[in-house]
């Protein structure tokens, strides 16, 4: 459900409440602007009064200046000139102070928010991700918390500034002439009944847009990620359609917007126009009729300018504000999604585990009333090698991820060396866990760091041992920059095989109790498959290991099988003989 505009920045300004500081700062410097542009006129009606005219100067100059000292038409002109470049001077001095105060406040804004998205966006659930995508994310990280400068900084301090400005040009006007203020305020209403009426108009249309280009962005994030296919595939020219055809959809939005804007700002100016046509021709009259001095009409008309200004900048900015609102309310909606996974608020610190593990009656569904696992029991004690059996979908990837704890169960319990996992701090309680998965994740970085990644601050020596132990040395050490190479995006400068071993080479140094092997093998050759095999013995050896596979021969070293299908446990088998896995293959066979 989307916000209302002032709960949103009441949120926005408790969230940013450690920037309250640089904030009042900012809009403090913002106020001194109301002073300057009240004197600005303040030369022009000297010069017109006191140089032209024969005025008497304003006894607040007089008191620097000698008694009896004549103010010819020379001393006034200096006058006015000096008094233009000193208010210049502090108007840029002001400029140039806020310009910089302006630009630090505003990266910190955006780099405070932008980091507590990315925090919140990595602990919600995998369902969450699978749904919305990767760019959705990226798009809301980078570009929807950037409003959160504009907002503050760009839109809401101007309009406090403004709306300051212009009520003390219109006390001013009041006190020089009373019927010209009460005319420059006869436009009001109607500008506040189409500023309501265009801001709400906006509100909703921004929500589309940046919908529309945050779907955009998603079809270049899948081309880019998948390019080796689209190019295998010949798909440039399609793709190219499809994204431009998704960015239309934007162009069409912002159109839109612009033509509501334009439209709105058009009649804006007309009804200021006549309003100042309704002052020059009453002024007129009044010169005329000798009720005001022309430097009082001058200075007046000045000031009249100065209450559209801030007036015409209010109402600018209102509309400019929506756009923001929308892209704000986009991330709080991201940061107000539960994490599917809580911590129990008494959760209790653990350092390492015996890796034993009990699944009590387990059951879990992605969706309601399409259970993926039903009933799930079997115990597990330390140092068993369990292999986890099934066809495709039977839910081997779903127990493992209940298992690492990235969902909960809907039904049942899991308990490592007897307790209830959901008692410790989820953070310990990952830790506790090393996985090598199928398609290794390599990061666009050296071998060194990605060997790192297991367990950041390793030393050198020991990212080589984690590195032999995977035997990926010797691989590593015939390129010329060693474990200084970078492995490109995703790791595609290496084989698949050689990724597989850095990725065993993390799991090594991180020495975790509980190993995960996520089909590891199943896309290699048999030279490649049988250095990692020798590899993956020596990363088994006393841990309590569970190993996804669809080829049974890899099931040799297994002590333990659980064979799924459908969502239920259809067996269990420890200390298993060839017997066993001859049925195994020829049932495999037969459902082939």
């Amino acid at each position: 459900m989307k916000n209302s505009t002032f709960q949103l920045i009441k949120r926005i300004i408790l969230q940013v409440r450690s920037f309250w500081p640089h904030i009042i700062g900012l809009f403090i410097l913002s106020l001194l602007s109301t002073p300057i542009a009240l004197l600005k006129p303040f030369a022009l009606k000297l010069l017109i009064d006191s140089g032209f005219g024969s005025q008497p100067v304003p006894g607040f100059i007089t008191i620097f200046f000698p008694a009896n000292f004549e103010f010819d038409f020379n001393t006034v002109a200096v006058m006015a000139a000096s008094i233009v470049i000193i208010i210049a001077l502090i108007d840029n001095v002001i400029g140039f102070i806020s310009w910089l105060w302006s630009t630090y406040t505003g990266e910190k804004l955006v780099l405070n928010f932008r980091t507590l998205l990315f925090n919140h966006i990595q602990r919600l659930s995998l369902a969450y991700h699978d749904t919305k995508g990767a760019s959705d994310s990226l798009y809301r990280i980078q570009w929807d918390t950037m409003c959160i400068r504009s907002l503050l900084l760009g839109q809401l301090s101007p309009l406090f500034s403004s709306f300051i400005t212009l009520f003390f040009m219109i006390a001013v006007m009041f006190a020089i002439n009373w019927q010209f203020a009460i005319v420059s305020l006869c436009i009001m209403p109607p500008l506040i009944f189409l500023t309501k009426r265009s801001t709400k108009k906006l509100k909703k249309d921004w929500y589309r847009v940046k919908d529309a280009e945050s779907v955009a962005m998603s079809v270049i994030h899948q081309v880019l990620s998948s390019l080796r296919v689209v190019k295998a595939f010949g798909q440039e020219e399609n793709e190219n359609e499809r994204f431009t055809d998704r960015s239309n959809k934007a162009v069409e939005g912002q159109l839109k917007l612009a033509r509501i804007a334009a439209t709105f700002s058009f009649i804006v100016g007309v009804l200021l126009a006549t309003g100042t046509a309704i002052f020059i021709y009453v002024g007129a009259n009044f010169v005329h009729t000798g009720k005001m001095t022309l430097g009082e009409l001058t200075l007046v008309i000045a000031y009249l300018g100065q209450v559209f200004n801030p007036l015409q900048s209010m109402i600018k900015n209102l509309n400019e504000v929506q756009s923001s609102v929308a892209s704000i309310d986009r991330v709080f909606s991201v940061l107000d999604e539960d994490k599917e996974v809580q911590e129990d608020p008494d959760a209790v610190h653990l350092s390492c585990v015996n890796g034993g593990f009990e699944f009590q009656n387990v059951s879990f569904s992605y969706e309601k009333n399409r259970p993926t696992l039903q009933d799930i029991s079997f115990e597990i004690v330390p140092g068993d090698r369990v292999g986890i059996m099934g066809s495709t979908g039977a839910g081997k990837s779903t127990l493992i991820n209940l298992l690492n704890r990235f969902y909960d169960p809907a039904d049942g319990i899991i308990k490592i060396d007897g307790i209830d996992i959901r008692k410790y701090k989820l953070a310990d309680y990952r830790r506790q866990f090393s996985i090598v998965l199928q398609e290794p994740v390599l990061f666009s970085t050296t071998i060194g760091e990605n060997i790192r990644y297991g367990r950041p601050g390793a030393t050198e020596k020991e990212v080589i041992e984690a590195a032999i132990a995977a035997n990926a040395h010797n691989f590593i050490m015939k390129n010329k920059d060693g474990y200084e190479a970078m492995v490109g995006e995703r790791g595609m400068q290496l084989s698949g095989g050689e990724r597989q071993r850095i990725s065993l080479a993390r799991a090594f140094i991180k020495n975790a109790p509980v190993l995960i092997l996520d089909e590891p093998t199943s896309s290699l050759d048999i030279k490649t498959e049988a250095l990692i095999m020798e590899a993956m013995e020596r990363l088994m050896e006393g841990r309590t290991t569970f190993m996804i596979t669809h080829r049974l021969d890899t099931l040799n070293s297994c002590n333990l099988i659980l064979h799924l299908e459908n969502g239920k446990l259809i067996e269990v088998v420890r200390d298993h003989d060839l017997n066993f896995m001859a049925k195994k293959k020829m049932a495999f066979l037969d459902q082939a």
